[in-house]
């Protein structure tokens, strides 16, 4: 799209393709992309003077590349995905004394059940809300990013509010689409912190059951 008149440059969208073939053209900003939509029906906005962005009855547009050159990866994605190893770490960290206590009038001795309430077990607890918190502030400046770096629609940010586990999946989905053979690698990071998750928890848990029956008196 040219701009002859020294006026204003339009704003990045889908516009008629001046080359005629009836399609929508991707603008971005500067110069005419390669990405086209399906034909399009012309309709302007109450009190529009010229053409602007189109949009298709019932059609979305694809989402344009962007260039090659430009990251899909930032520290706010990565922080999102190897979170979780902050409560494996913590969980760790946690090793109970089983105290035992005598209860009832037969003087029946029992373990005690504070005795899971270390300082490593609050912080356990604490890092799940801190955790979920973070995520979704990380998500909301991981999807603003993707917008200024050109990513269209990039995914809501808000998905976070479900985990950081869908965000992470949806927005590597998604960079995948504008930028082939890249984004994917969040998700198979994740995929990774997520074993490593089950297989600590497993074993520590195994651990802490053992400790706990043999605490307990014949």
């Amino acid at each position: 799209m040219s701009n002859s008149s020294n006026g204003p440059t339009p704003s990045p969208g889908w516009y008629p393709d001046p080359a005629g073939t009836g399609r929508l053209r991707w603008w971005d900003g500067a110069v005419w992309t390669d990405q086209f939509s399906a034909p399009y029906a012309p309709a302007y906005a109450p009190g529009q003077q010229g053409p602007g962005p189109y949009a298709p009855a019932s059609y979305t547009p694809e989402r344009p590349r962007i260039s090659s050159e430009t990251p899909v990866y930032n520290p706010m994605i990565w922080i999102i995905t190897l979170l979780p190893l902050l409560s494996v770490v913590l969980l760790l960290l946690w090793n109970p004394e089983f105290r035992l206590i005598t209860i009832g009038s037969r003087n029946r001795t029992t373990i005690d059940p504070a005795s899971i309430f270390t300082p490593a077990y609050f912080l356990l607890v604490f890092s799940g809300f801190a955790t979920y918190a973070v995520s979704v502030l990380l998500a909301y400046f991981d999807s603003e990013r993707l917008k200024r770096d050109g990513v269209v629609r990039p995914f809501h940010w808000a998905w976070s509010f479900l985990s950081g586990t869908v965000y992470v999946v949806g927005r590597s989905v998604i960079v995948r689409k504008v930028a082939p053979d890249r984004g994917l690698v969040p998700v198979w990071v994740l995929i990774g912190v997520i074993v490593l998750s089950i297989v600590v928890s497993t074993i520590k848990m195994s651990a802490t059951m053992a400790s706990m029956i043999s605490s307990i008196p014949n």
